[in-house]
């Protein structure tokens, strides 16, 4: 079988798709890029059998012999990587989320139609076992026309804040918005229906007390109720401050429901159905979700969806057109839920439209737009990180956090 020769940015996250490569009949890791060096020698340690190139240089790595680049840097940053890549000749696989701003939006979509490479969206939850079995019942219409769906992704991520944050008070999860990671919570929903967001509507969390000690300044959570281009509704949730984990989702259609087992984050049950349709009378059924890679999946990351996403991503760029990934414009949409929820929440709660990039006369207007709440990326357009204001968080607390990083990593080479 022809293997697809990949490219790695990001040792960390980037973890994920070098596991996948070493097993996998259709794919092989040649490079692996990060900045951080050390982790760069712990890497080179851990493969010092494989033949493998590593690079702390992004534009000399995409030199290397590759068909594609895994964008597994920090999530602020993707598409601009993207955009080099895409140029140089490589198809992307990008973790989440696809851009930082509607500029970026504008230019990563243009990119991909004039250069004609393949961009594939690696938003793993739309390939959990219970959403892809919600989009299996709808496609064959069991569901009927879709009406109703709520999405959650709400993840306490206060015991592992210093592990993704380095107590650094300018990391990128220290500043973003509360509407920013929202694909994990619309992204299946979006994906079941096929149906593109029309209008949103957004609500912020409060700024708890596990956001302030984390040292994230934004609400503990976000909420968009949205409009799709059949006139039905979406609920999704989703934040890194709550009190409890929760991944969940539920699709009303005119003959029934169905649902997944409401689960904490990562703990396995994503793939258990709850399925109550006409068709199944007036007892639900309650089942398991397999599919060709579920055993394999079950080994992997994000209840098993991480091998799936990168299983049928390697597939597309490898050539088979029926392998189901998400798009460029598909995952530009998923963001833009969270990115005019948020303006409509600054806006004191106001609908905002959503508009479709596939247009091209729809892309003028934002061509230039790079409001967001990156101060890397956001320039004289830059959006508070709170729809109330910007919390002061004190120094000390950043060094707490720090110091709790240092210890889990003394001795390890962090």
């Amino acid at each position: 079988m022809e293997k697809l020769k990949i490219g790695v940015i990001g040792v960390g996250r980037g973890k994920s798709m070098m596991h996948y490569c070493e097993n996998a009949d259709n794919a092989e890791l040649v490079a692996v890029c990060d900045k951080w060096e050390t982790g760069l020698e712990q890497l080179k340690s851990e493969y010092r059998d494989r033949s493998i190139s590593y690079y702390t240089d992004y534009d000399e790595f995409l030199k290397h012999d590759m068909d594609c680049v895994m964008l597994a840097n920090y999530a602020t940053e993707h598409a601009p990587f993207a955009v080099k890549a895409l140029t140089s000749g490589k198809n992307v696989i990008s973790e989440v989320l696809p851009v930082n701003n509607m500029a970026e939006a504008v230019e990563l979509i243009e990119t991909v139609e004039q250069t004609g490479k393949i961009y594939c969206y690696a938003e793993n939850y739309c390939f959990m076992g219970a959403p892809r079995e919600m989009k299996k019942i709808y496609e064959s219409g069991r569901l009927g026309n879709f009406e109703y769906g709520e999405g959650e992704y709400l993840h306490n991520c206060e015991p592992i804040w210093e592990d993704i944050t380095y107590g650094q008070r300018n990391h990128w999860r220290n500043g973003m918005s509360a509407f920013f990671y929202c694909t994990h919570s619309v992204g299946p929903l979006l994906h079941i229906t096929g149906l593109r967001p029309k209008t949103v509507t957004g609500f912020e969390g409060i700024y708890n007390e596990r956001m302030a000690r984390m040292g994230a300044r934004a609400g503990f959570m976000a909420v968009e109720m949205v409009r799709l281009e059949n006139g039905a509704l979406i609920k999704s949730a989703h934040g890194v401050g709550p009190s409890r984990n929760s991944v969940w989702y539920s699709v009303y259609g005119s003959k029934g429901r169905v649902e997944s087992a409401r689960e904490d984050a990562m703990s396995g049950d994503n793939n258990h159905v709850y399925e109550n349709l006409d068709d199944t009378g007036s007892a639900p059924a309650s089942y398991e979700h397999t599919d060709e890679l579920s055993e394999k999946g079950g080994k992997s990351g994000h209840g098993g969806s991480d091998i799936k996403c990168l299983y049928y991503a390697v597939e597309r760029i490898l050539g088979n057109a029926e392998s189901e990934t998400v798009d460029v414009y598909e995952a530009v949409d998923m963001w833009m839920v969270g990115h005019f929820g948020y303006l409509s929440a600054l806006a004191g709660g106001v609908p905002m439209e959503i508009p479709d990039l596939r247009v091209p006369g729809n892309r003028e207007k934002y061509r230039h737009d790079t409001g967001c709440t990156d101060p890397e990326t956001a320039g004289d357009m830059l959006m508070p990180s709170y729809s109330k204001g910007t919390p002061h968080v004190d120094d000390e607390v950043y060094s707490s956090v720090r110091e709790r990083w240092l210890k889990k990593t003394e001795g390890m080479g962090g």
